[in-house]
């Protein structure tokens, strides 16, 4: 399945992004799909951020966000979403979402990667 991410910008601290990603139409996803968000930041690996089930809703988010993020998603319009609030100037990163077979932290887990969005948080 292809993955093309959207919705990042430049925010003040404090402030709030919502960045989405569309599955294609044409890719097949599985009932035991995963889809993830990362980042990544200059110099830096490319981090968990939030996961959740294709079916089930079944979420986790990294330690690092948890509170201030939230996943979500449409399977009708086959579509992922990451609602970002209270941001911080260390969220700055290009954010990723992914499609995998696992339920799992790692990205090498992941097999079908969106392009990335820019997110910057300026102090």
């Amino acid at each position: 399945v292809q993955l093309q991410a959207s919705g990042g910008g430049l925010v003040e601290a404090g402030g709030s992004l919502n960045v989405s990603c569309a599955a294609s139409a044409s890719g097949r996803i599985f009932s035991s799909t995963v889809m993830g968000w990362f980042r990544q930041a200059p110099g830096r690996e490319r981090e968990f951020v939030a996961r959740i089930s294709w079916i089930g809703s079944r979420q986790f988010i990294a330690d690092s966000v948890k509170g201030r993020f939230t996943i979500s998603k449409d399977n009708a319009i086959r579509t992922l979403y990451l609602q970002m609030n209270s941001l911080k100037p260390e969220d700055t990163a290009v954010y990723y979402c992914a499609t995998g077979r696992y339920y799992s932290t790692d990205p090498r887990d992941y097999n079908s990667w969106g392009q990335g969005t820019q997110v910057t948080v300026s102090s």
